[in-house]
């Protein structure tokens, strides 16, 4: 499917809010997208990206030409229409502050069983200053479970553009480099004992913070 018309292909106010989410991007924010050949094309999967912006999420949900499913903190479910809007995305309630969600973790498996694909953020919450932070081992924990591919993904300029604590910036380049697939065996390691959700997320954190724009020369 052309790049112009995929949304008809999901439901139809995601397909809208990944339609507008684009364009935003592409009018306000755009720079290189580069990688989408390692976005499965069939099948579930797990993107883990670092997470600098408010602006992650739809930006990176925005290259990715398939439905795929969204965390966001339980406490955003308080009725009216941004409850709504969330429930008809297919977005995945979580409870930051009660340790494992067992819900959560649930919905996630269920999801992937149904071959959709989910965004997911090791360091688990925005950086504060715009460095990277060590990764949780709550994404490590939902890959060992899935078995699923993982693509590291790596978005540059956020925070400058929308940082916590920092102005919306209208014409900050924000790009997005998508790794090659992390298969199971690349990242779960059983003999790893109770370290083994941790070593999980640890390994895939090194492939996101690997990942880098390329250079160009000048002529």
């Amino acid at each position: 499917m052309s790049q112009g018309f995929r949304q008809v292909e999901m439901q139809k106010v995601y397909g809208f809010s990944h339609y507008l989410a684009s364009t935003i991007y592409s009018i306000f924010f755009r720079g290189e997208v580069i990688g989408t050949e390692n976005l499965p094309a069939k099948g579930s999967f797990l993107i883990a990206a670092n997470h600098a912006s408010f602006l992650d999420p739809p930006f990176i949900g925005s290259q990715v030409p398939r439905q795929i499913a969204y965390f966001a903190r339980k406490t955003l479910w308080k009725g009216g229409i941004i409850t709504w809007w969330l429930d008809e995305v297919g977005t995945i309630p979580v409870d930051r502050d009660g340790g494992q969600d067992v819900s959560a973790i649930k919905r996630v498996l269920k999801a992937l069983k149904e071959d959709k694909g989910l965004i997911l953020f090791p360091e688990g919450t925005r950086t504060a200053d715009g460095y990277l932070q060590a990764p949780k081992a709550g994404v490590g924990l939902i890959a060992c479970r899935a078995q699923v591919p993982v693509v590291p993904a790596c978005i540059f300029g956020s925070f400058r553009a929308f940082g916590k604590g920092q102005p919306l910036r209208l014409g900050t380049p924000v790009s997005i480099v998508f790794g090659a697939p992390i298969l199971p065996i690349d990242y779960d390691d059983p003999s790893a004992g109770k370290e083994r959700y941790q070593v999980a997320s640890t390994r895939i954190f090194e492939q996101i913070t690997a990942l880098s724009l390329p250079s160009y020369s000048v002529i």
